[in-house]
């Protein structure tokens, strides 16, 4: 397939898609090798970081999913970050905020670090789509909880490593408190 041909397919596909998808899917698709994909990505993402465009190219490992450029955060978030504070309680963005700047996590850690039982909370932040749950490699009777493609696009980063206070807040400590728990959460908020 022509290198613009596929450019055009590719991004057709990250459109039309409302969740992640895999390179190699989209190879697949297009009928043609994982390396040409990765050439057409890095060309759509150089196209909308050099241009003044809305859109953006986020990853997580070989997911890729195209949403709206970070620097339309603020008037994205207009619209799109009632959904996440709207009806989340305190709890609720304590534990979003744990998620994000500790995940992937276990239910344990969370509760560890919030002092309460924390089941009800992740699974309304499931249903939301705000976190996902995968499975634990070193114990397979534990779930981990990490954020979802959806809370990106909703709090509009690109990573979670774009969210404030990411090198300090995302350290894990020995000695967490409630504090630290608050600070979390209010930087979910400011964003």
């Amino acid at each position: 397939m022509q290198q613009e041909k596929l450019k055009s397919a590719i991004e057709s596909l990250l459109f039309i898609s409302d969740e992640p998808i895999a390179i190699g899917k989209l190879a697949k698709l297009c009928d043609v090798d994982v390396e040409d994909v990765d050439s057409v990505l890095l060309s759509l993402e150089s196209d909308y970081g050099a241009q003044t465009r809305g859109l953006a190219i986020i990853k997580i490992k070989d997911l890729i999913q195209l949403t709206t450029k970070a620097d339309n955060a603020e008037i994205v978030s207009k619209m799109l970050k009632s959904e996440i504070q709207e009806n989340l309680s305190q709890a609720a963005l304590e534990v979003l905020a744990i998620v994000a700047y500790r995940g992937p996590i276990s239910r344990a850690e969370i509760e560890s670090i919030r002092g309460v039982n924390c089941s009800f909370t992740l699974r309304a932040l499931s249903i939301r789509g705000l976190i996902d749950r995968m499975e634990n490699i070193k114990d397979s009777r534990r779930y981990l909880y990490n954020i979802s493609f959806d809370f990106l696009k909703k709090m509009g980063v690109e990573s979670v490593e774009k969210l404030p206070d990411w090198d300090n807040l995302s350290k894990k400590s020995e000695n967490e408190n409630v504090n630290k728990v608050e600070q979390l959460s209010i930087n979910i908020e400011s964003v």
